[in-house]
């Protein structure tokens, strides 16, 4: 998402767009795959020395409950944030902690048919998102 889009999303969840939402989403963008906290308050930190710690968590914690961020939890239980919000999947390397998007339709259609068909009792399916684990074999 843009930053003119994304300060339109702010507007509409009625939020605020402050120089700390900006900043903090712009890190978000910026650092691409998929930063933890940590990546994001040093990238804010460089460009925005005075915002405290806490005020990333919190804005990052708003921007998860408002549906403008989405967080991604590696196999090391590292908290990852992910700035695209339309349906995709993602490949996981466990030797270098590397997140990447990934999108298959063909593999979206034949998931749902599959549950689709299993019916689990008691249970609406709404939406699958897989983390598919591997070793990337070359650097990106």
């Amino acid at each position: 998402m843009s930053i003119p889009e994304f300060r339109e999303q702010l507007r509409e969840k009625g939020l605020k767009i402050t120089p700390q939402r900006m900043i903090i989403y712009e890190a978000v963008v910026a650092l691409q795959n998929h930063p933890t906290a940590d990546n994001i308050i040093s990238y804010v930190k460089q460009h925005y020395p005075g915002i405290s710690i806490g005020t990333v968590y919190k804005v990052l914690d708003s921007f998860v409950e408002n549906h403008l961020l989405r967080k991604v939890k590696t196999e090391k239980d590292v908290m990852r944030y992910d700035p695209i919000m339309h349906h995709h999947h993602h490949l996981y390397c466990y030797d270098t902690d590397r997140i990447e998007d990934y999108e298959d339709s063909e593999l979206d259609q034949m998931i749902y048919q599959y549950f689709k068909r299993k019916k689990i009792k008691g249970f609406e399916l709404t939406n699958i998102t897989l983390q598919i684990t591997g070793k990337f074999k070359t650097k990106h």
